[in-house]
């Protein structure tokens, strides 16, 4: 098995999914606690439209996607928030326009097929030094803004109305979190692509949730699923010369069974066990 890591291209691939993990899974905490996983989706099926306008008029792909899975995030939260539609009749609207604007452009270019078969379902085995270095770089970038806001979003996650009255600026701290919703989206096209990228946003964190009773807990918890899956499924794809993408979210939904099977029996012999909310 050692092996794998005397390839260059399996190392950059552990490298991104390890970051991927990390990054996923943080995330991932606010995006359950807050119940926004929906948004999550809209945002990630955005991408298609985001990287088809990268495609269309020659620029960078992923530079179009966090650009413009950003603007979609922003739209959807602003509608909501207006009152003019409930948040899930918003990322409804904003999912068919942004998916039928990917059609239309593809449809328009000529060439970029396999490009974008590569983006919608993962290819984790090509990424490139390159696209390793910008995983690490915007990586790091989601990863300090969370520890610099740590205080102010966890204020919001748990208690907006009361961070509002407290003077902590909710709203705008709101569309922060939708921004690094949208790059972290972007981050994991490479690895698991467009159609399964809203899964391991919310499967870690989602199996964190089940086993912890504190919030630093399930970041921790979620972080060590979501490096597990990424890295694991890696190993596995490998070994079982399946799709790499596909593989990662089936061993993170394995690992989530395996959490809530865990909690149900802990919360049988602990009754007072209770999970953050």
């Amino acid at each position: 098995m050692l092996e794998l890591l005397t390839y260059g291209f399996m190392q950059r691939a552990f490298v991104a999914g390890a970051v991927i993990g990390v990054v996923c899974a943080i995330i991932g905490v606010y995006v359950v606690l807050r119940g926004m996983a929906f948004i999550g989706t809209g945002i990630a099926h955005a991408a298609f439209g985001g990287v088809a306008l990268g495609l269309f008029l020659g620029i960078n792909p992923m530079l179009s996607a966090v650009v413009f899975c950003t603007l979609v995030g922003w739209g959807i939260g602003g509608v909501a928030r207006s009152g003019a539609v409930r948040e899930d009749t918003a990322v409804g609207i904003f999912f068919a326009a942004t998916m039928a604007l990917g059609i239309l452009l593809i449809g328009l270019s000529q060439g970029y097929t396999m490009d974008l078969f590569s983006y919608l379902f993962g290819s984790i085995l090509a990424v490139t030094p390159t696209d390793m270095w910008v995983t690490l770089a915007l990586g790091v970038t989601v990863l300090g803004v969370v520890l610099f806001f740590y205080k102010e979003l966890l204020f919001i996650t748990f208690d907006p109305e009361m961070a509002e009255v407290s003077g902590v600026p909710a709203t705008r701290l709101y569309f922060l979190l939708i921004t690094l919703i949208a790059t972290t989206v972007v981050l994991s096209i490479k690895v698991v692509g467009i159609v399964l990228v809203s899964a391991l946003l919310v499967i870690p964190a989602a199996a964190a949730w089940q086993l912890a009773h504190r919030f630093s807990l399930m970041m921790l918890l979620a972080v060590l699923f979501g490096v597990t899956a990424t890295t694991g499924g890696l190993v596995l794809s490998y070994v079982l010369n399946t799709a790499s993408g596909a593989t990662i979210v089936l061993l993170a939904t394995g690992l989530f069974f395996v959490a809530t099977l865990a909690a149900a029996w802990r919360e049988r012999r602990l009754p007072v066990f209770r999970r953050p909310t």
